[in-house]
C-alpha cells in the first residue's frame, strides 16, 4: 500500500476528470503521486460508501463509477473539503480487482549503448512500458535525457505498482533522444528488454542484453535493473492504561474506550485508530496495539498530540497544518458517548516510557475545568510502553533474498474419468488445454519468478504407477522419486503429458502424503531460523477428500512452518471438505482440537474461472500469500535475509 493513501487522496482534484458515459458518472483520477490500495481509500471514507458504483484501480489511475450525479457529487464534495460526510447512508463497496501489495522504484542504467549520432553520441532515455493486452504496451513512466552518454545512468528513478498476484509484464525501450517532442515514434530506438516485475524484484540485479527486435542484439548494448520498495515501513507501537477516570455511567462506571483521529489540510477529523471497549471499569489497561508512523504523525516526532478521553483524545499532527488525536470515550449503547477528558504530548515525550518509566498525564474535561473552580483532573492516563519498530512486507523478505519453492500435487483418481474419454477432466483437448493444466499454469507462471533455479518437484496421488502398480499418494511426475524436479512450468506440463498414459487412474483420495511432504522441506528450512525459503503447495484434485482426519492434522502442523497450500478443485463436484480446510469460517482444528497456528490453506473451485481470462485464478489464489508469508516470519521474528533501508516517497 502506499505510504501517505489519506494524504495523496486530498489532493487529487488537482487530476480529476468528470464525464459521463451512458447512464455512468465517471471520475478519473490521473497521474496520481501515490496509488493508494482499496482499503486505503475505504479508510479514507470512512462511513462515506457508493453502494452502487465500483473503484478501479488501474495503473496510475483511480476510477470510480456511478450510476448516478448525485452520488458522484457527493464524493467530490469529499474530496474537495478533506472531510467525511458522516450523514450520508452511503459506504464503499468492495472492489473486486486486486489491491496494490506495494509500490517500488526501478533504478535502471545501461553500458555499450548503439551510437546513433553523427559527430557526438547517443543522447539516451529509458522509457518503461506495461502490458495492455491485444498487443498494446502503455506507457507508466520514463527517465529523464542524458545527453552525450553511451553508459547512462538514469537518476529518475521509475515507478510501478506490484501485484503478487499478477504477471506484470514491462517493457523498457531505450531511446536515443533529438528533438523537444514526448512523442518516441520520431526517434532512434537504442533497443530494448522484455521481462516480469517478478524477475525484476527477486533479483538483487537485473542485466539483461538490449534487443533492437526479438533475436537481433542492440549491438553490444546492455540494461541493468535494480528495484526498491517506496515505503516508510516504521509502526508506533503503544500500551496505555487510565488511573481514576470520572465515572460516567449512572448505574455504573465508565466503559472507556481510545479513539486516534487524524487531522486533515481541511481541519476535518478523520478516525485513525479506536481500541476495544472496558466495560465497568475507571482504572483500564488497554490492548497494546499499533498504527503505522506515516498515519500517526506523518514521521514528525515533535508535531503535538491531543488526547481526549470519552470517558480520552490524542492527537498527533502530521504535518505542521494537520493533528493527530486519539478520543478516549466513554461507551454507551445507544452509540452515544461521553467524553472523559483530554491532554496534549508528543510522540517524542511518549516514546520516553517504558522499562518500568511511566509518562503520565492529567486528563481534563474542558468544560469542567472553566465551570467547576477547584476542578482538579478527570483521571490519570498513563504511557506504559511506546515503541517504534519495523514492520517488514512481502517484497521486503523477496528483495532481501526469500525463496518461494513452489510444488504441484496432481489428483489421479479413477474419478476424474478416463484420460481418452472427452468426458475426463484429464482429457486433453485438440488446443493441448484441460482445467488441470489450466491450473498450473494461471499459479506457476506467477511463482516461477521468484525461484532462482526453476526447478519444480511435481507429483501426483491417487494412481497404480509401474512396476508394482501399487496405488501411490506421492509419486513424481517424471518416475524419478530421488529428483522430482521439473524445468520450469513448461517442465511440469511436460511431465504430466507424458504419465497419462502410462499411469492406471485408481484411488482413494489423500492429501495429507504430499502435505507431509513438502512440510519435510520446510521444517529443514525453519532449522536455518532465516527467513531464506518459503513454501507454496498447489494440490489440483477433482472431489471429496478421503483421509480427511489425516489432512486436518497435516495441515495444522503445517500451519507452524514457512508454507502455503493452495488448492484448486477441478469439475462439478462438490467441495465442501475443501471449503473447510480454507478455515474462512473459522480456525481449522485437527481431530484432537488442536488449532492451526495461523490460516495457510485457500481453496478456489476452478468452475468459478471458465469463462474469465487466465490470469483471474492466480489472482483469487495467490492474493492470500504475501500476507501469508509476512504473518509467518513476523511470528518467527525473522527480519528480512538483507534489511532494507527506509524509504520514504
Amino acid at each position: 500500500m502506499s505510504d501517505s493513501p489519506t494524504k495523496s487522496l486530498q489532493c487529487l482534484l488537482n487530476w480529476c476528470v468528470l464525464f459521463q458515459r451512458s447512464m455512468a458518472v465517471v471520475i478519473r483520477l490521473q497521474g496520481l503521486p501515490i496509488v493508494a490500495g482499496t482499503m486505503d481509500i475505504r479508510h479514507f471514507f470512512s462511513g462515506l460508501t457508493i453502494p452502487d458504483g465500483g473503484v478501479h484501480i488501474v495503473g496510475g489511475e483511480l476510477v470510480w463509477i456511478f450510476h448516478g450525479m448525485k452520488t458522484c457529487w457527493l464524493v467530490v464534495h469529499t474530496l474537495i473539503c478533506g472531510c467525511v460526510l458522516k450523514s450520508t447512508a452511503l459506504s464503499l463497496s468492495h472492489d473486486q480487482m486486486a489491491a496494490c501489495v506495494s509500490r517500488v522504484e526501478l533504478s535502471v542504467s545501461c553500458r555499450s549503448l548503439l551510437d546513433r549520432d553523427l559527430g557526438s553520441r547517443s543522447d539516451p532515455l529509458c522509457v518503461l512500458l506495461q502490458d495492455a493486452g491485444g498487443g498494446r504496451w502503455a506507457e507508466l513512466d520514463r527517465t529523464e535525457k542524458i545527453k552525450n552518454c553511451q553508459d547512462p545512468e538514469f537518476c529518475k528513478k521509475l515507478v510501478v505498482d506490484y501485484y503478487f498476484e499478477k504477471v506484470q509484464k514491462l517493457k523498457f525501450g531505450v531511446y536515443d533522444i533529438d528533438n523537444k517532442s514526448f512523442d518516441l515514434n520520431d526517434d532512434d530506438y537504442l533497443g530494448g528488454v522484455e521481462c516480469t516485475l517478478g524477475q525484476v524484484v527477486s533479483s538483487s540485479v537485473f542485466t539483461r542484453a538490449l534487443e533492437l527486435k526479438q533475436g537481433k542484439p542492440a549491438g553490444k548494448g546492455t540494461i541493468t535493473i535494480s528495484a526498491e520498495e517506496i515505503k516508510d515501513t516504521r509502526v508506533v507501537y503503544l500500551e496505555i492504561e487510565a488511573q481514576n477516570l470520572d465515572k460516567k455511567d449512572f448505574l455504573g462506571k465508565s466503559d472507556p474506550f481510545l479513539e486516534f483521529y487524524k487531522q486533515s489540510d481541511a481541519g476535518t477529523w478523520q478516525l485513525v485508530y479506536r481500541s476495544e471497549v472496558i466495560k465497568n471499569n475507571l482504572n483500564p489497561c488497554w490492548r497494546k496495539f499499533s498504527v503505522p508512523l506515516q498515519t500517526f504523525c506523518g514521521g514528525d516526532f515533535n508535531k503535538p498530540i491531543k488526547v481526549e478521553s470519552s470517558g480520552i483524545l490524542f492527537v498527533v499532527p502530521s504535518h505542521p497544518f494537520s493533528v493527530d488525536a486519539v478520543q478516549c470515550a466513554d461507551h454507551d449503547n445507544d452509540g452515544s458517548h461521553d467524553l472523559i477528558g483530554t491532554l496534549e504530548t508528543t510522540l517524542a515525550k511518549m516514546q520516553t516510557a517504558g522499562a518500568g518509566s511511566l509518562v503520565e498525564y492529567e486528563c481534563i474535561h474542558p468544560e469542567k475545568k472553566q465551570k467547576k473552580k477547584h476542578y482538579k483532573n478527570s483521571g490519570i492516563i498513563r504511557i506504559k510502553s511506546c515503541k517504534i519498530e519495523t514492520e517488514y512486507s512481502f517484497l521486503d523478505y523477496v528483495m532481501g533474498g526469500c525463496q518461494i519453492n513452489f510444488t504441484v500435487g496432481v489428483d489421479f483418481t479413477a474419478s476424474n474419468g478416463d484420460p481418452k474419454s472427452p468426458d475426463s477432466l484429464h482429457y486433453i483437448s485438440p488446443d493441448g488445454i484441460n482445467e488441470y493444466l489450466s491450473a498450473i499454469w494461471s499459479v506457476g507462471s506467477v511463482v516461477q519468478d521468484y525461484d532462482t533455479d526453476k526447478l519444480f518437484p511435481a507429483f501426483g496421488f491417487g494412481a497404480q504407477v509401474p512396476p508394482s502398480w501399487q496405488v501411490s499418494h506421492e509419486f513424481a511426475l517424471n518416475f524419478n522419486p530421488s529428483n522430482p524436479y521439473c524445468q520450469g512450468i513448461q517442465g511440469i506440463v511436460d511431465a504430466y503429458r507424458q504419465i497419462l498414459p502410462q499411469i492406471q487412474l485408481y484411488g482413494p483420495t489423500n492429501f495429507s502424503p504430499i502435505i507431509n511432504h513438502v512440510a519435510r522441506f520446510a521444517a529443514h528450512s525453519l532449522q536455518q531460523g532465516t527467513a531464506a525459503q518459503y513454501f507454496i503447495l498447489l494440490i489440483i484434485t477433482d472431489g471429496e477428500i478421503t483421509d480427511l482426519d489425516q489432512t486436518r492434522q497435516a495441515i495444522v502442523n503445517a500451519s507452524k512452518l514457512p508454507m502455503s497450500i493452495i488448492i484448486v478443485g477441478v469439475g462439478e463436484a462438490d467441495f465442501k471438505a475443501m471449503e473447510f480446510l480454507d478455515g474462512d469460517n473459522g480456525v481449522l482444528k485437527s481431530v484432537t482440537g488442536e488449532p492451526a497456528a495461523r490460516d495457510i490453506v485457500q481453496f478456489v473451485p476452478f468452475r468459478q474461472f471458465k469463462n474469465a481470462p487466465q490470469e483471474a485464478l492466480s489472482q483469487m489464489v495467490l492474493a492470500e500469500v504475501p500476507k501469508q508469508l509476512v504473518s509467518y516470519y513476523k511470528w518467527q521474528g525473522c527480519p528480512p535475509l538483507k534489511l532494507p533501508e527506509i524509504k520514504a516517497m
